[in-house]
This record gives C-alpha cells, sequence and structure tokens, in this order.
C-alpha cells in the first residue's frame, strides 16, 4: 500500500515576494483588527493550538482587499514625489 502525503501552498509561500516588504503586524491590526502573532499564524498555515488553520474565504478576500489598499497606496505616494 502506497501512503500518499498531501502537500498544501501555505499563504506565506504564495506571498513569498512581498514578505519582507510589508509590515504585517501593522496590516494585520488594520485591515483584520488582530495580533500579529494571528496574522503569521494564518500565514503559516497554522491555528493558535498548532493545527492546520488556514485563511477562511472571507479571511482570504479581505487579504486581497487589503494588499490591493496598500498596492494603490503606495501608487498614490509614488505619483506624489
Amino acid at each position: 500500500m502506497e501512503t500518499v502525503i498531501a502537500s498544501r501552498t501555505t499563504m506565506k509561500q504564495t506571498l513569498k515576494d512581498i514578505l519582507l516588504d510589508i509590515s504585517w503586524a501593522h496590516l494585520s491590526m488594520r485591515y483584520f483588527g488582530r495580533s500579529r502573532s494571528w496574522l503569521h499564524q494564518k500565514l503559516d498555515g497554522r491555528n493558535s493550538n498548532g493545527g492546520e488553520g488556514d485563511f477562511t474565504d472571507a479571511e482570504k478576500a479581505r487579504l486581497r482587499e487589503a494588499l490591493k489598499d496598500l498596492s494603490r497606496r503606495i501608487d498614490e505616494a509614488a505619483e506624489r514625489i
């Protein structure tokens, strides 16, 4: 019998290109009203008990909109230079 281990991509892996460029603690408080540890656990695909705890669909939508808002704000700041 062959054992198949399903691998899943964490949000952290999905966002690896921008991870070091964003203040995730600030983003967590501003857009989710949650602590930085909550967001880091979600990015790692864990919950507070150490088990799997991916983003819900609603949280994914909120994260997507937060990143779009941040992108818009960065673009507006760049245009003011």
